[in-house]
C-alpha cells in the first residue's frame, strides 16, 4: 500500500520502520515541527523525522494540519492510507476522508478504555493487570473510531510506565503491519466502541505527580511507576521536592501521621501512609541527581520522625 505516515514521539517510530520494512510505500512522513531543546536553544528533529531521513523519505511539518494550504500539502503524497501514531494534533473530516481506506491509528490501549493522551501512565496508576493496542478507523471525535485489531499485552507487577511504553510500541508496530494487508483485502470488519464502557484519560502535567501522602500506600506505589519517568511521582521536604522513583509496600497498621518516616534502614526508608506503609528505595533530591535511598543516606542523615509533604 502506498501509506503516509503520521507521528511525533519514540513511540511512533517502530511502527514507522515496521511499515517500512514489510515493503509498503511510505510516500511522506508528517510530524510535528522542530524545536528548540534545554539552554542552547538548539534546534530538535522529532524522532519520527530522524527516522524519515534515514530512509529518505520526504517530510511535512505543519504547524496546524487543518489550514487549506496544509491539506493541500497532504493530497500530493497521493496515499492510500494514512497511519497516525502519536502524531500530536487532530485531523479534520476532510484530512479523515482523503485516502481510499481512509486514516488509522494506533493507541496504545484496548479501546474503548483510555482514550485520550496518557493511556500507557494511567493504566498503572490505576492498577490494571492488562492492556494492549488498538488499530482503530479514524472518526471526528477522540479515539472514537471503529476497532479493526487489537493486541493485549501484559502489565508487570513492578511495570513502570517507561517499560510498558516500549512494549507497547513493539505491540503497535507488530500490529499494523498485520492489519494493513488484511484491510486492503477487505478481511476485516470495523465494530463500533461500546460507548457504555469508555473512558478518557486527561493530558498528563507535572501536578498530577504530587503524593497526597493520606492514600495507600499501594495508591502512592502506583503513582511512582505510572509516572516513571516522566512526569515523576513527589512530595517535598523541608521545603524542598523529593522525586521518588522506586518503592515497595509494606503491610503495617501504624497510627503514624500520614508522610511521616517511622523507620530509616540502610537501603531503604517507610513512611506512613493512609493505609500502610511505603518503603522507599530511589530518589531524587530537588538539584541532586537520581539515586538509591543507601547512598542517598550516606550524605543525608534523614531519621524516623522525619514529615514528607511539607
Amino acid at each position: 500500500m502506498k501509506v503516509v505516515f503520521m507521528g511525533t514521539p519514540d513511540f511512533a517510530v517502530g511502527a514507522l520502520e515496521a511499515i517500512v520494512k514489510a515493503g509498503h510505500e511510505v510516500t511522506g512522513v508528517v510530524t510535528q515541527p522542530d524545536k528548540p531543546k534545554g539552554r542552547s536553544g538548539q534546534m530538535q528533529f522529532p524522532p519520527v523525522k530522524e527516522c524519515a531521513l534515514k530512509y529518505n523519505i520526504p517530510v511535512f511539518q505543519p504547524v496546524k494540519i487543518k489550514t487549506p494550504e496544509s491539506v493541500a500539502e497532504l493530497a500530493k503524497f497521493e496515499a492510500d492510507i494514512f497511519v497516525v501514531a502519536a502524531f500530536g494534533q487532530m485531523l479534520s473530516e476532510e484530512i479523515l476522508n482523503m485516502p481510499k481506506f481512509g486514516c488509522v491509528n494506533i493507541h496504545a490501549s484496548l479501546l474503548p478504555k483510555y482514550r485520550g493522551a496518557a493511556p500507557i501512565n494511567q493504566v498503572i496508576v490505576d492498577g490494571e493487570k492488562e492492556t494492549g493496542v488498538t488499530i482503530q478507523q479514524m472518526a471526528l471525535g477522540c479515539d472514537t473510531g471503529d476497532i479493526l485489531t487489537t493486541k493485549v499485552v501484559a502489565i508487570d507487577a513492578k511495570e513502570t510506565a517507561e517499560s510498558l511504553f516500549d512494549k507497547l510500541a513493539i505491540a503497535g508496530a507488530e500490529l499494523i503491519v498485520e492489519t494493513l494487508p488484511k484491510l486492503e483485502a477487505g478481511e476485516i470488519t470495523p465494530v463500533p466502541q461500546d460507548e457504555s464502557k469508555a473512558t478518557h484519560v486527561r493530558k498528563m502535567d507535572k501536578s498530577f505527580g504530587k503524593i497526597d501522602w493520606t492514600k495507600s500506600a499501594n495508591e502512592i506505589e502506583r503513582l511512582i511507576r505510572g509516572l516513571n519517568s516522566w512526569p515523576s511521582a513527589y512530595t517535598y521536604f523541608q521545603g524542598k521536592s523529593v522525586k521518588l522513583w522506586a518503592a515497595d509496600v509494606i503491610e503495617s497498621n501504624t497510627k503514624a501521621e500520614a508522610g511521616t518516616i517511622v523507620e530509616v534502614n540502610k537501603e531503604s526508608f517507610d513512611v506512613a501512609t493512609g493505609e500502610g506503609l511505603l518503603r522507599v528505595t530511589e530518589l531524587q533530591l530537588e538539584g541532586k541527581k537520581r539515586m538509591d535511598v543507601k547512598s542517598f543516606l550516606l550524605g543525608n542523615a534523614w531519621k524516623a520522625g522525619f514529615r514528607l509533604g511539607e
